[in-house]
C-alpha cells in the first residue's frame, strides 16, 4: 500500500466530491439506475464536502487516502444518529474509493484508521449501513470483523427505497 492516510481539510472537499460520484458510479452499477449515477453532481458534493470540512465538530471526522498525492478515497464518521442509536455509539457515514485502487490494501488501511479513530474518541461500540444489495461492500465489513446486528432501514435514491442493513462491531 502505497496512499497515505491523514485528516481531511477543507481543500480537499473537490477532491473528495470527485472520488464520491466515482465511487457511487463503479460501485452502485447494477444496483442504482445508470441515469441516476450519471446525473450525480461533482459541484453539489463539492458543496456539500465543503460544508462539513468548515464546520469544525470533536465527535465527527474524515479521513482522505492520497496515492501519488492524489486523493483516491476517503471515510467519515461521528456519533450515530438513527432513531435507536445510542448516545456512546459512533456511526461510519462513508468508505469510498476510486475503482482503479480497489485490492491495494488502501480501503482496508483507510478503515482501520478511521475504525482507530472512532476507538480513541472513546466510543466503545460502531455501527455503519449499507445497501442491501452491495454485496460487495458486505464482504469487506464483515472481513474487518463487522456483523450484521438485524437493523433494517431503508435509503432513498432520487424518490426509491433501497433496502439497507446495519452492521457493529463492538471496539
Amino acid at each position: 500500500m502505497a496512499a497515505t492516510i491523514r485528516p481531511a481539510t477543507v481543500a480537499d472537499a473537490r477532491a473528495i466530491a470527485e472520488v464520491h460520484v466515482a465511487s457511487w458510479r463503479w460501485a452502485y452499477r447494477g444496483i442504482v439506475p445508470t441515469e441516476v449515477l450519471d446525473g450525480l453532481s461533482v459541484g453539489d458534493r463539492s458543496d456539500m464536502w465543503a460544508s462539513i470540512l468548515g464546520t469544525p465538530n470533536e465527535r465527527s471526522f474524515v479521513f482522505v487516502a492520497a496515492d501519488a498525492g492524489a486523493v483516491v478515497g476517503f471515510a467519515s464518521a461521528g456519533p450515530s444518529g438513527g432513531p435507536d442509536a445510542l448516545v456512546d455509539t459512533a456511526e461510519v457515514f462513508t468508505l469510498y474509493l476510486l475503482e482503479h485502487v480497489v485490492g491495494r490494501g488502501i480501503g482496508r488501511e483507510l478503515f482501520g484508521t478511521l475504525v482507530a479513530a472512532i476507538r480513541d474518541r472513546g466510543y466503545p461500540r460502531a455501527v455503519l449501513w449499507v445497501l442491501e444489495a452491495n454485496a460487495r461492500a458486505r464482504r469487506f465489513y464483515e472481513a474487518a470483523g463487522w456483523r450484521d446486528d438485524g437493523g433494517r432501514d431503508s435509503y432513498q435514491i432520487s424518490g426509491v427505497d433501497y433496502p439497507e442493513v446495519r452492521y457493529a462491531v463492538d471496539l
